[in-house]
C-alpha cells in the first residue's frame, strides 16, 4: 500500500470536503443578493467579507506553497475586502469561482508526488506543503462555518 499516495488523496479531499460540514457550494447556494453585504447584529463580518477573506487567504497560502518569490499581503488589510457589500453580483460570483479554482490548483499541487509533503520550503520559517494544506483546509472550514452562522443570523439558512 502506498502511504504517500493515500495521504495525498486524503489531503486533496480535505481542501473542500463536505463530510462533516457544508462545503463552499452548499454555503453560497441561493444566497440572496440583498443579504450578502449585511453584517448581522452581534457578528463582526458580512458574508461578502468572509467570502473574500477565504479567497484572499487561500490564494496567499497556495502561492506561498508554490512560489518562493511570493510576497504575502500586509496583515490585516490585505486579507479583507474594504467594504461589507460586494461591489456587484459579478464580484460575488467571481470570488466563488476563484475559490473553487484555487482549491483545484491546491489539489493538483498536493497530488503531485514531485512535491515533498514533509520537506521544509527553502523560503519561510520551516513550513512544509503538509502544513500549508492543513492550514488552508482548517482556515477555509473555520470561515465557512462563520459564513453559515451569518446566513443563519440573517434567516437565510435552512440546512
Amino acid at each position: 500500500m502506498d502511504h504517500d499516495k493515500l495521504l495525498r488523496q486524503q489531503l486533496a479531499k480535505m481542501i473542500d470536503w463536505n463530510e462533516a460540514h457544508a462545503d463552499l457550494s452548499a454555503t453560497v447556494h441561493d444566497f440572496s443578493t440583498k443579504l450578502r453585504g449585511q453584517v448581522p447584529k452581534g457578528l463582526p463580518h458580512s458574508a461578502w467579507q468572509l467570502l473574500e477573506h477565504i479567497r484572499l487567504a487561500l490564494w496567499d497560502i497556495l502561492e506561498f506553497s508554490r512560489d518562493a518569490k511570493h510576497k504575502s499581503p500586509k496583515w490585516p488589510e490585505g486579507y479583507w475586502p474594504k467594504t461589507a457589500a460586494p461591489p456587484s453580483d459579478k464580484a460575488w460570483d467571481e470570488s466563488v469561482k476563484a475559490i473553487l479554482k484555487l482549491q483545484e490548483e491546491f489539489r493538483k499541487l498536493v497530488n503531485d508526488p514531485s512535491h515533498d509533503l514533509f520537506k521544509p520550503f527553502p523560503h519561510g520559517d520551516g513550513q512544509t506543503l503538509l502544513r500549508e494544506v492543513l492550514l488552508a483546509a482548517d482556515h477555509g472550514a473555520y470561515h465557512l462555518g462563520q459564513l453559515v452562522l451569518v446566513r443563519k443570523a440573517l434567516g437565510a439558512w435552512e440546512g
